[in-house]
């Protein structure tokens, strides 16, 4: 089983996102990712979204546009006990050497300190958390701020 620490930089490649800070969360079931201005829509009869997100923390100047086929809604219950609908997307995930895919709600994080969530179904037989470490895999701000340039997007 691999070890991961609360925070980890992560990537999710099939959405265009070389790097993304992602608090550890075996409180929260399934995974969220920070989005907004989400457009619903069809594509070869299967219903899609398109949306925009900024993936670096306190970084509104680089935004990312991705699309990605909806598999499910569901009613999401925050830390604050407040509901919200959700749409919800697969994306392959990448830890260092390690990709697999999860489920990931979409939802507006732009008032929190990370932009996306892991969730334990995400960890699931996979990752075991030591919560006194920190970045197991690696610091990758400054590497991926460069790929993530806002000329990019």
């Amino acid at each position: 089983m691999v070890t991961l620490g609360w925070r980890e930089w992560v990537e999710l490649p099939e959405l265009g996102i070389p790097a993304i800070k992602a608090k550890v969360d075996t409180g929260a079931r399934t995974s969220a990712l920070h989005s907004y201005q989400l457009e619903s829509f069809r594509r070869d009869g299967a219903l899609w979204v398109r949306f925009w997100m900024h993936p670096l923390q306190k970084d509104t100047q680089v935004v990312r546009c991705c699309e990605a086929p909806v598999i499910d809604q569901r009613r999401v219950t925050d830390s604050g006990g407040h509901g919200e609908r959700r749409l919800v997307i697969s994306s392959p995930l990448r830890l260092g050497e390690y990709q697999w895919d999860i489920e990931i709600t979409l939802t507006n994080r732009e008032t929190m300190l990370f932009r996306m969530l892991l969730g334990r179904t995400a960890m699931r037989g996979r990752l075991q958390v030591d919560p006194a470490k920190s970045f197991l895999f690696g610091r990758r701000s400054q590497v991926y701020r460069s790929e993530l340039s806002p000329q990019d997007t």
